[in-house]
């Protein structure tokens, strides 16, 4: 019973479609398309940039003081 087949997958999805009909799925599709590109592009921005200034990763010990 805790098997799934190929015939069972093909059971589903036909009644997926005979339920919803295949516009609904296709406009169902479209819009989980487009939300996962604009997700993507949102996690692209947001990355932070990693700092430029090599003065602020120096540990104070090591910093040489000439007199």
């Amino acid at each position: 019973m805790g098997e799934i087949s190929v015939t069972k997958l093909l059971v589903v999805g036909v009644l997926i479609v005979l339920l919803f009909g295949t516009k609904k799925l296709r406009t169902l599709g479209s819009d989980l398309g487009s939300a996962l590109k604009g997700f993507k592009k949102a996690m692209a921005e947001d990355e932070p940039a990693k700092p430029s200034n090599t003065h602020a990763e120096t540990p104070a010990g090591q910093i040489d003081n000439k007199h």
